[in-house]
């Protein structure tokens, strides 16, 4: 689902009804950042641009309701995507594992996009990584079972956003590595120019061997709204000193 957050991330090229999205779907995608990066904001902006899509309903499984909507966009004020959007807040691991397990016995049309906010909460009710490797596992064949019901040439695609750490410790690291395997496409949200002011972060799109790697500018203002812009920032902005020293690759996420 690369293509999706691309079109969220790249401005001018917000969706409406499209006819080549059913060779879009693309690998699962892992959306990573730490606490206050912005992850929720962008899965929901990437909810609204599927929903404007017309292939059919979304699926948002998180554990709680989503605080506010992102600000000042076309698609955050269009009521009939709110509508094509199904939340559902399973409350623990357990919850989350029925509710995939019973995917199959769902009524009404199945969802061509599976979103999962805040992974990190389900998984640290249980941290062992057999009980994440199943996790991730279930995950996938909830995906492809709503692929099988949608019909062939369409499919449903998957992006779960996981919290990290900056300075994670080994079981982390190992987790983090274990859950790449099963998401081979990966979006790194990196914050640069700390400080007062806008919120302001690096986000790094990695489609999975579907094309280069793609970045942007992601702020958010302290009104909520999210402005996003080209990497490397213009000449003469403050933000771009910060990720000079990184060689144009993501910094570390765990």
């Amino acid at each position: 689902m690369a293509e999706t957050l691309k079109r969220v991330l790249s401005p001018g090229r917000a969706a409406g009804p499209r006819e080549d999205t059913a060779a879009e779907v693309g690998p699962p995608l892992l959306l990573l950042g730490g606490p206050g990066s912005g992850k929720t904001a962008l899965l929901f902006a990437a909810a609204l641009e599927a929903a404007g899509e017309g292939r059919g309903p979304v699926l948002f499984l998180t554990r709680r309701p989503p605080q506010s909507l992102p600000r000042r966009t076309p698609a955050a004020l269009d009521p009939l995507r709110l509508q094509k959007i199904r939340f559902q807040y399973p409350p623990s691991t357990q919850d989350l594992l029925q509710l995939l397990c019973s995917a199959h016995e769902a009524r009404g049309p199945a969802p061509f996009l599976l979103l999962l906010d805040g992974l990190e909460e389900y998984l640290a009710q249980d941290a062992e990584p057999q009980e994440a490797a199943h996790l991730a596992a279930l995950l996938l064949d909830t995906a492809a079972h709503f692929s099988h019901q949608v019909g062939p040439g369409r499919g449903c695609g998957l992006i779960v956003a996981l919290q990290t750490q900056e300075e994670g410790d080994s079981g982390d690291a190992l987790q983090l590595s274990l859950l790449q395997r099963y998401f081979p496409a990966q979006c790194w949200l990196q914050p640069v120019a700390p400080g007062p002011g806008p919120r302001c972060f690096r986000a790094c799109l990695e489609p999975g061997g579907l094309g280069p790697r793609a970045e942007w500018s992601v702020a958010f203002q302290p009104d909520g709204e999210m402005t996003i812009a080209p990497w490397p920032p213009p000449a003469g902005d403050s933000s771009s000193n910060e990720a000079s020293g990184s060689g144009g690759q993501p910094g570390a996420v765990v």
